[in-house]
């Protein structure tokens, strides 16, 4: 693996909306596999695979011989063809991910606190959560729950229930 962890992302969404801690949903592969006499762990990244001569090839040329081997090559987003939606929109498949958008959205909320505009403020309180499957539904709901709960004492100058939450699906209808 390219990392030392397994990650449960389907609960990526409460480290993105500050729910939940990273290590919650992350936990060390050696300590998941430590009592399994008949697996090995090692971080790498494959170059190749010899699928008939049971070894892969690491980037860093070493080369390893397997009984069984499992790829799990990942998952990234995708922005149909706009690359440059990425900087403005990022996406949630991982840990990195997800803390970039907490932070986000936390600094958003502290922003509006400072802002005496209230134009300017409502544009800091408004969120928009492209994408109506499972991710985006839950992601926005989150988003709502910490407006109305989590956040609601913690500011003096702002009422976070304020802010306004947006769902926004390309396809006919959301999940």
């Amino acid at each position: 693996d390219k990392r030392n962890y397994h990650l449960f992302q389907p609960l990526l969404y409460q480290v993105a909306t500050a729910a939940l801690a990273s290590s919650n949903i992350a936990s060390p592969i050696r300590s998941i596999l430590s009592r399994q006499p008949n697996a090995e762990v090692l971080m790498g990244e494959v170059a190749s695979v010899q699928p008939d001569a049971r070894t892969i090839t690491l980037v860093d040329g070493s080369t390893l011989n397997y009984d069984y081997l499992i790829l799990a090559t990942g998952a990234r987003h995708s922005y149909f063809g706009h690359d440059e939606w990425e900087i403005l929109a990022p996406g949630l498949k991982s840990l990195e991910d997800a803390e970039e958008i907490r932070r986000r959205i936390l600094l958003s909320f502290e922003r509006a606190e400072r802002e005496s505009d209230p134009v300017k403020r409502h544009a800091h309180l408004t969120f928009v959560v492209i994408g109506g499957g499972p991710t985006g539904v839950e992601v926005a709901g989150a988003l709502a729950e910490i407006r109305r709960h989590a956040l609601r004492r913690d500011f003096r100058h702002i009422d976070p229930r304020e802010a306004t939450v947006m769902l926004i699906e390309g396809g006919p209808r959301i999940l």
